[in-house]
């Protein structure tokens, strides 16, 4: 498949979801993966970009060189409605007139067949008459005076000579619309001493009588008809006819066959001249309905084009954007409808806008406010502090929990000074070469005490190699800070791990625990503003309910992700990525969202599955995945029903995982 275009997407591990099972049931790879699904990951079925099973190279390039010339019009097709409903009026105009046309022309052929058949059996009738009268004749003078016959038979003149005179007489009253054959009945001998070899008028020959009228024409009186071939001596060409006979006797009173052939050469060319006048009329009625439908679909996907394009400026922001409305129909009460909307919207845009203005500026104005008096407090609070030993124990206590109370209140001012920074727009980027390990073990020596303090380790691994990227070590640290201290709270005094990796493109910080997890339901809310897991969860290190909020505007200041996932009882993990280089996209993470020791990778391992090859299998490209805006997480599962994610970062988010539940801490 054609590179060009890949959307982003994970190279690694964005976790997935399978379908619910129920308890006990074994995971069967390949069973439970929808046919359809298969072929799609098999590379049967891809669009371009997307990635599947092996393909045979012939099956590749076969389907690319079909694609290649069709993509184009199948984009065309798909986006454009105007060129749809004119092709489809045209597609049918042509089939109406198409039908039309062979009805009118059947009529036309059997009116015209009809029609020469009559005036044919009329004029053979009339010919066969004729005929009839000229050998009596011939036998009236071939009497003498007395009455009895002569030598020569019946009649004086011989029937080789009196057949020619017939043929000519018969043929020369038809002014070429038909031609006239004589035959014999005898043997070719016979014919040959009596002179009674086929006459025939014209050029054509005596096969142009059918074989089979010959057979049937053996009684005298009866006429007989057939259609055939006028067959020319001295031409190729042939032309249909209606053969007409009957079995007559001669001059000599000998039998013999008389044909009369016309020809449909005059009702050949009218129908043909039908044909061409249908075919043209039915060109220009088809072009003039395509050109109508034309013109009334543009009449209505005008103004529609013009909506959609209007709404797109207003979703860019351009909310003065108005439609131009003429006219009263059900068009312009769109339109008018339209212009009311985005009428509302900028008014109520620009109201949230100041509201968010006033918020962000209260919120700022209060922080540094608080600031002056706040000092002034510390610093009285200090020397009670410290002459806490010259009071009762009562006092004393109180001396120390204002002392925490105060650093936990100056926590939470810096926090809302740098997210009223972050509304603003003024946060600043100072991106620079750093190495993640550095940063790493920095966070870690920090925690360590407060590890020590729950029972936990924490374990650092992949630090074997640089992890080298251009990012702002001190956003980084208070991003990673933040984990790993959320991990060692949450971790129920098990290990907290902090695993590292690099890509090509990019370099990933995981922090993965074993607490308390992800409940079903808490994705949307992991990242949010003064949210906690647990609001009952006694917090002895006293965070401020900012720290991931914090965290996620510091990973889209750099271009990059921060990922969650997580299941409920089973732990959760928390992963940031980072472009190699500042500016850059992400197209994939080099650290698995879900980790290899979850409950659903353990189940797969355990049927023998890989896990790997089963999320290849059961998710499909991202091309073909709903999109889902940053910052948005899928549907939560029921309890029990795996683990899940959330995903926050800059608009190239395409490295998501399956839905599910998230944790945020």
């Amino acid at each position: 498949m054609s590179e060009h275009g890949r959307a982003p997407q994970s190279d690694d591990s964005d976790a997935s979801t399978a379908e619910s099972r129920p308890p006990g049931r074994p995971i069967d790879p390949a069973g439970d993966i929808p046919l359809f699904r298969r072929l799609w990951s098999g590379g049967h079925l891809l669009p371009d970009g997307a990635r599947g099973g092996p393909v045979h190279p012939l099956i590749r390039m076969f389907g690319r060189w079909i694609r290649r010339p069709l993509l184009p019009a199948v984009r065309l097709w798909r986006r454009n409605i105007q060129l749809r409903v004119v092709a489809t009026t045209l597609l049918m105009s042509l089939g109406v007139v198409l039908l039309l046309g062979l009805v009118v022309i059947g009529q036309v052929r059997n009116g015209l067949l009809d029609a020469k058949r009559h005036a044919a059996q009329s004029q053979a009738a009339g010919g066969f008459e004729v005929a009839q009268q000229m050998a009596d004749a011939g036998d009236l003078r071939g009497q003498d005076e007395s009455g009895a016959t002569g030598s020569a038979g019946r009649g004086t003149q011989d029937s080789g000579s009196w057949l020619n005179a017939l043929v000519h007489q018969l043929a020369s009253g038809g002014k070429g619309s038909y031609s006239v054959v004589a035959l014999s009945t005898g043997s070719a001998s016979e014919s040959s001493t009596a002179g009674r070899a086929p006459r025939t008028s014209g050029d054509l020959t005596p096969q142009s009588v059918p074989e089979g009228l010959r057979k049937r024409v053996t009684k005298p009186g009866e006429v007989y008809e057939q259609y055939g071939k006028i067959v020319y001596a001295h031409s190729d060409k042939s032309d249909a006819a209606l053969v007409i006979g009957t079995m007559l006797e001669d001059n000599q009173g000998n039998p013999y066959q008389l044909y009369y052939l016309f020809p449909f050469t005059q009702e050949e060319k009218s129908l043909s001249l039908v044909k061409g006048t249908l075919a043209t009329a039915g060109v220009f009625v088809v072009v003039l309905l395509g050109a109508i439908a034309w013109v009334v679909v543009r009449q209505v996907v005008t103004p529609v084009r013009m909506a959609a394009s209007i709404s797109e400026r207003l979703a860019a922001g351009l909310l003065q954007e108005r439609m131009k409305v003429t006219g009263e129909d059900d068009i312009a009460r769109l339109g008018e409808s339209f212009n009311k909307m985005g009428q509302n919207l900028q008014t109520k845009i620009r109201q949230l806008e100041e509201l968010s203005r006033m918020q962000r500026r209260f919120v700022s104005d209060v922080s540094h406010e608080l600031r002056t008096p706040l000092t002034t407090v510390r610093m009285a609070a200090d020397v009670i502090h410290e002459a806490r030993e010259d009071f009762d124990p009562v006092t004393a206590r109180s001396a120390e929990l204002l002392i925490g109370q105060l650093d936990r209140f100056e926590s939470l001012l810096a926090d809302l000074l740098e997210i009223s920074r972050f509304d603003a727009g003024a946060a600043a980027l100072e991106a620079e070469p750093i190495d993640l390990r550095d940063v790493v073990h920095r966070v870690v020596d920090g925690a360590e005490p407060l590890a020590d303090r729950k029972g936990s380790r924490i374990l650092v691994r992949g630090a074997e190699h640089p992890v080298v990227a251009e990012a702002d070590a001190r956003r980084v640290e208070r991003v990673l800070r933040n984990l790993v201290v959320n991990a060692v709270e949450h971790g129920e005094g098990r290990d907290v791990v902090v695993r590292l990796a690099a890509s090509h493109g990019a370099v990933a910080v995981a922090v993965r625990d074993y607490g308390v997890g992800l409940k079903p339901g808490e994705a949307t809310q992991v990242f949010n503003r003064f949210w906690r897991a647990d609001p009952a969860r006694a917090r002895t290190t006293g965070g401020t309910g900012l720290g991931l909020s914090i965290a996620e505007e510091d990973a889209r200041l750099h271009g990059g992700w921060l990922q969650a996932w997580g299941e409920s009882g089973g732990g959760s993990q928390f992963r940031l990525t980072l472009p190699r280089t500042s500016g850059d996209a992400l197209r994939s993470s080099p650290i698995p969202l879900e980790p290899e020791d979850s409950r659903r990778n353990r189940a797969l391992r355990e049927a023998g599955a890989d896990p790997e090859s089963v999320r290849r299998a059961t998710v499909l490209p991202a091309q073909a995945r709903p999109a889902l805006p940053p910052g948005r997480s899928g549907a939560a599962l029921p309890p029990g029903g795996g683990g899940g994610l959330v995903i926050r970062g800059t608009a190239q988010w395409a490295d998501t995982e399956t839905k599910g539940g998230s944790r945020g801490h």
